[in-house]
């Protein structure tokens, strides 16, 4: 099943390769900022020493409440790290195809298309085959939306408009037994607004 998945991403990817310019990609953290003190200089006794001046906790019973919010908050930071693994491979996709347009522009035959689309997938291939078979179902689920986002295409009339439509609707089935759909259109304002803004504040430097 893994490696049925794989292949699905990979051709998601691989056959939309797709661009436009490419972002500072894999230079932002993909780690939460980090939570510091600030040591200020005390002097006690004719010596000074560094002092941390902590809050006071205190320590309630849990309720319902404050349960469901843990758990929101647990299931918010669980999306941010899994966009945080599929945005950057999105950009790439986008990245790639105005690339490979631009080339096959100048391309005289069909099959000197095809045959420029095979080498490319082979590259693309080796280039993140290892990569690709980390990721976990839910962040390819979520880079099939993204992908769609950035570049105005489903993952589905990507396969098509490359590779033809009996070819879509083969990974179209692949993609049911995952329980996710090539078709699945970025919707920013709707169900996919808390990707959104979370999207937003990763372009903007804030995660």
């Amino acid at each position: 099943m893994r490696k049925a998945l794989f292949i699905l991403l990979f051709y998601v990817i691989v056959v939309n390769l797709f661009g436009q310019q490419q972002d500072t990609l894999g230079q932002r953290n993909d780690s939460l900022p980090d939570r510091f003190y600030i040591i200020q200089k005390v002097e006690r006794d004719g010596v000074v020493m560094p002092e941390i001046e902590i809050r006071e906790v205190t320590i309630i019973a849990n309720s319902s409440r404050r349960s469901a919010e843990a758990r929101d908050y647990r299931r918010n930071e669980r999306l941010i790290y899994n966009i945080k693994i599929a945005y950057p491979y999105a950009v790439i996709a986008r990245e790639r195809l105005t690339q490979v347009n631009i080339d096959m522009e100048a391309m005289e035959s069909e099959r000197e298309r095809r045959n420029y689309l095979n080498e490319v997938e082979k590259k693309m291939f080796a280039e993140f085959k290892e990569d690709l078979m980390k990721l976990t179902i839910t962040q390819g689920k979520i880079l099939i939306k993204l992908i769609d986002r950035e570049t105005q295409n489903t993952s589905f009339e990507l396969i098509r408009d490359y590779r033809g439509r009996i070819s879509a609707a083969f990974w179209q089935g692949i993609a049911r037994l995952f329980g996710t759909n090539l078709k699945a259109e970025y919707d920013r304002f709707g169900e996919d607004a808390e990707i959104e803004m979370i999207l937003q504040d990763i372009e903007a430097g804030r995660l």
